[in-house]
């Protein structure tokens, strides 16, 4: 739900998210998420549309936030036949197209390397990135995002999860730092609509486990 897979995927998605805080709610659409396809072999290209984020707080204005890109190329894998493993580099760049706050004040590069591990029904998937600004980087500083997963496959359709994430910081206006989220979450999918399309439906809760959190 949260982590990015290592997995090289061709489809659409679509994530909502809404964020309790202080007795306001914080509302996302789209979610960063988009269309992903598989060009080519060992590679996949993914571009979202800038999500849509609203504040039930008075005075906080509603308006769209920052269009995400991500390139992953597969630099290993194997079937579960000899190994049932995956390692993928990856790329994620943000550009500052948020309205009122809603998103950076600047553009920003985050290279990260993922990886995944099967065991017959059982698998762990794991990231490691840093995010670089482009600018103003005595503000946002450079975090390092650590995210872990482990994933089961229940039945013919369900796949329940629980991902820990979590973001260090070694610069910025939270240098010294640290936040870390326990997200329990459960897919259920994929199911067949036509030829080779399918669809798949997931929720999961994201709570922080660390007194600190943006």
């Amino acid at each position: 739900m949260f982590t990015v897979t290592p997995r090289l995927v061709q489809q659409f998605r679509y994530d909502m998210g809404w964020q309790l805080n202080q007795g306001f709610t914080n509302a996302n659409y789209g979610g960063g998420k988009g269309l992903e396809v598989v060009p080519l072999d060992r590679v996949e290209l993914s571009v979202s549309a800038p999500p849509f984020i609203t504040h039930s707080k008075p005075g906080v204005r509603d308006g769209i936030g920052d269009m995400a890109f991500l390139f992953k190329y597969r630099v290993a894998a194997a079937n579960p036949e000899s190994g049932n493993y995956v390692v993928t580099a990856m790329l994620a760049a943000t550009v500052p197209t948020g309205m009122y706050t809603n998103g950076s004040t600047d553009a920003s590069l985050t290279p990260t390397l993922a990886l995944g591990k099967g065991w017959g029904n059982f698998d762990l998937q794991g990231t490691a990135g840093v995010t670089v600004p482009t600018g103003n980087r005595n503000v946002l500083g450079t975090p390092v995002a650590l995210n872990a997963t482990a994933q089961y496959h229940l039945g013919k359709y369900f796949w329940p999860e629980v991902e820990i994430n979590s973001t260090m910081w070694a610069n910025g206006k939270n240098d010294g730092k640290k936040q870390a989220f326990l997200s329990p979450g459960l897919v259920a999918g994929k199911f067949h609509l036509w030829k080779r399309v399918g669809f798949a439906l997931g929720g999961g809760l994201q709570t922080a486990a660390t007194q600190f959190h943006t």
